[in-house]
């Protein structure tokens, strides 16, 4: 028998949940989110005349403390960035991190809750997020709302956690990843391996929502990432 999902509290918002994942080392991470979404928008001819990766205007879903978005126009030195989150707390330590890395004239953040969003359809020429689907009890609403404010031809890159199929296997992702932070940043990343989805039901939701499935693949030992275009005909709900 699998392992069930147990959700977490679909908020991080309290200080020392926000400063614990903002210390955390997250840039092999970080890094590589960003290169294989540049890889991804070379194969969808996402260039300029120069023929350097033009992403245009992106939304980052579940921001955190905004590490993705600085590394982001890092290596894009032309897109520009909403970086939205629900908690207040996450907010005030990425407005610190925007403003310590000099990206504050090209990354707005904003609370807003990603399963409601008042942006207009087709807003976005892309939208990303690391690790919000699993924060979310019910998330086919996060994912219907993604594709409702990313443009026609836009881009969607979305990775997440991937739920384990045993307690064993749990544990020794916590130990591989975690072993060397704090015990309360092991029981975040545990819970949080809890809460994910498996690979089988993440690519039934955006199946649901008229993509492949298989445009869901297992990309490490504990994530899964979500690349698609919104073509034409898609279903993009109000």
């Amino acid at each position: 028998m699998g392992l069930n999902r147990i959700l977490e509290p679909e908020v991080m918002d309290s200080e020392r949940e926000a400063q614990e994942y903002n210390d955390m080392d997250h840039s092999v991470v970080n890094q590589r989110f960003v290169e294989e979404l540049f890889q991804f928008a070379r194969d969808q001819n996402a260039v300029g005349a120069d023929g350097e990766i033009d992403l245009g205007d992106v939304l980052d879903l579940g921001t955190g403390t905004a590490l993705i978005p600085i590394e982001l126009c890092r290596q894009d030195h032309e897109c520009r960035v909403m970086a939205v989150d629900m908690a207040v707390s996450m907010l005030e330590l990425a407005r610190y991190n925007v403003e310590a890395g000099g990206m504050i004239e090209r990354i707005t953040l904003a609370q807003v809750d990603a399963k409601k969003m008042g942006y207009d359809r087709g807003a976005f020429d892309v939208v990303i997020s690391n690790s919000i689907i699993h924060h979310i009890p019910q998330p086919l609403s996060c994912l219907r709302e993604m594709v409702r404010v990313v443009a026609e031809d836009g881009l969607l890159f979305i990775r997440d956690l991937m739920r384990p199929e045993d307690k064993e296997t749990l544990e020794e992702l916590v130990v591989a990843y975690t072993g060397k932070e704090s015990e309360y940043s092991q029981k975040l990343f545990r819970d949080s391996l809890h809460a994910a989805l498996s690979l089988d039901e993440i690519r039934e939701l955006v199946a649901s929502l008229g993509f492949e499935p298989d445009s869901v693949k297992a990309t490490s030992d504990r994530h899964w990432t979500w690349m698609a275009v919104k073509l034409a005909g898609v279903m993009s709900p109000e």
